[in-house]
């Protein structure tokens, strides 16, 4: 599997000067070239260097990955199955031994909400995302995925990176380093975390890892008073002056010259360095693509955001949620339309009660309710304005959570974990609309085909396909092992492709 060709050679191998070279020779170093870029220098006749994994023309530039933290209930909000219905209230029947994460092996437990077909498709879904409805038939649904852990940590980061462990870098950090920026000025793969904080495993979902550390997310928050932290100095500094920075960064620029010398071949350094750079340019483009407040009020109003959350009732609720999810949506937009490549939006994190994040053990109706309520209204205004500016057909939307919940109750209520079968569904980017990939059994318990399960290597696989990369040649050597994201797995879902 070692790839010899010359984008995975280290620097001495492949001929001529290495760029750290060229940049010493040259009279400065690193440094120098943070410095110039710091001092709006911009650098001139640079080639972009094209992965070998790049081998077809692609159908889509951009992703957003909205990910539900907790476990969302496929069989309350997508996966309709009238026997859950029929049978509710009487003793479940596995017709074999099953193992849950909290025994919640109670009677058999109809969907809380009713559903509806939308669409052409005629596509059934929970009242409670019905929001979406308008846009079933440009969503492509998978209802037989499974996940190998019921486990949040670990099932959490095998939806995010491929893996059940740590160590490995996600999914926008793959893509950032197979395709780069297409703005130099923002990041490449920027992160909008649920305004309550971070879910499982916080930054290791998005951490580049063994990757070159320029590809890690950026974490944002839209609409808070320091939406990047300390990107600017702060408030109390008033000390600072534009001569004490420019003297700040001459001292900074030696510093790293000094260091680059006595280090040859330390990637670490040059990652620091683009960091700065990169910082450096986001003072001036970030607070433009950040200000929602200049979008047209007819967007506004298609966000639900033409009034603030001051205005809002205090406690929790559907529209409150919808606020913060839409603000995240239309902030991804404005990033994507920028160039961003690949746009985490993050749903759901308090572990306080009533809970709101998707880990419904206790109330789904009381849970799901104001998060999913909030998640497809923030969603249809996204792929609405998506559409409407031509971005849809080159910008793939992915919904995922870690895994399912139980047609069993909990407590009469809730739902334990399902890890046995959960749904994903795609939308833009080239694929299917209308299409379903995989069906789960009468119960929504397992796949209907348990020989042949759709697996997160396939997801990923075919998103990689779609923005023109082969999953099986995006490699990064590790250890002595060439890594991708998706392991030695995956294949390319052709049914979803249009």
């Amino acid at each position: 599997m070692h790839n010899d060709s010359p984008f995975h050679r280290p620097q001495a191998q492949r001929g001529g000067l290495s760029r750290r070279d060229f940049l010493r020779k040259s009279g400065g170093g690193f440094g120098t070239m943070a410095l110039a870029s710091m001092l709006g220098k911009e650098a001139q006749g640079a080639s972009p260097i094209i992965h070998p994994s790049v081998t077809h023309p692609s159908k889509a530039k951009r992703v957003i990955q909205l990910f539900m933290s907790g476990a969302a209930s496929h069989l309350d909000l997508w996966d309709y199955k009238p026997e859950l219905a029929k049978y509710d209230g009487k003793p479940s029947d596995f017709g074999e031994k099953v193992e849950t994460f909290q025994d919640g092996l109670g009677p058999w437990m109809k969907p809380v909400w009713e559903f509806k077909p939308y669409g052409q498709s005629g596509k059934m879904l929970g009242e409670t995302v019905a929001a979406l409805g308008a846009h079933v038939d440009d969503m492509a649904f998978i209802h037989n995925l499974v996940s190998k852990s019921g486990v949040h940590s670990q099932a959490t980061l095998l939806q995010a990176t491929g893996f059940v462990l740590p160590g490995f870098p996600g999914a926008g950090c793959w893509v950032s380093y197979a395709l780069g920026s297409m703005n130099d000025n923002l990041p490449t793969f920027v992160v909008l975390p649920d305004h309550r904080g971070f879910g499982s495993n916080g930054v290791k979902n998005w951490d580049s890892a063994f990757l070159p550390s320029q590809h890690s997310g950026s974490i944002i928050y839209p609409g808070s008073e320091n939406p990047i932290a300390d990107l600017n100095p702060h408030k109390s500094g008033t000390f600072i002056t534009a001569a004490s920075e420019r003297d700040s960064q001459a001292l900074l620029a030696s510093l790293n010259r000094e260091h680059a010398a006595t280090h040859e071949g330390d990637q670490r350094l040059e990652a620091r360095i683009k960091s700065y750079e990169l910082a450096a340019k986001m003072q001036l483009a970030a607070p433009e693509a950040l200000n929602l407040k200049a979008e047209p009020e007819h967007v506004l109003k298609l966000y639900g955001l033409d009034r603030g959350p001051q205005a809002w009732p205090a406690e929790i609720n559907a529209d409150e949620e919808a606020f913060y999810f839409s603000q995240k949506c239309l902030a991804a937009r404005r990033l994507l339309e920028r160039g961003v490549r690949f746009v985490q939006i993050w749903s759901g994190n308090d572990n306080g009660f009533p809970r709101r994040n998707w880990d419904s053990h206790e109330d789904i109706q009381r849970d799901h309710g104001p998060l999913s309520n909030g998640m497809a209204r923030g969603t249809a205004a996204l792929i609405s304005d998506l559409k409407q500016r031509g971005m849809l057909d080159d910008t793939i939307i992915l919904w995922t959570t870690e895994f399912g919940r139980m047609p069993s109750s909990q407590g009469g209520k809730g739902r334990d974990h399902n890890p046995f079968v959960f749904t994903n569904w795609l939308c833009g980017g080239g694929i299917k609309g209308g299409a379903i990939a995989g069906e789960s059994d009468q119960w929504g318990y397992k796949p209907m085909d348990r020989s042949n399960p759709t697996t997160v290597y396939d997801i990923h696989a075919t998103i990689l396909h779609q923005l023109g990369i082969d999953h099986t040649k995006l490699t990064f050597r590790n250890n002595g092992i060439d890594r991708r994201l998706t392991d030695v797995h995956g294949h390319v879902i052709k049914t979803l492709l249009a």
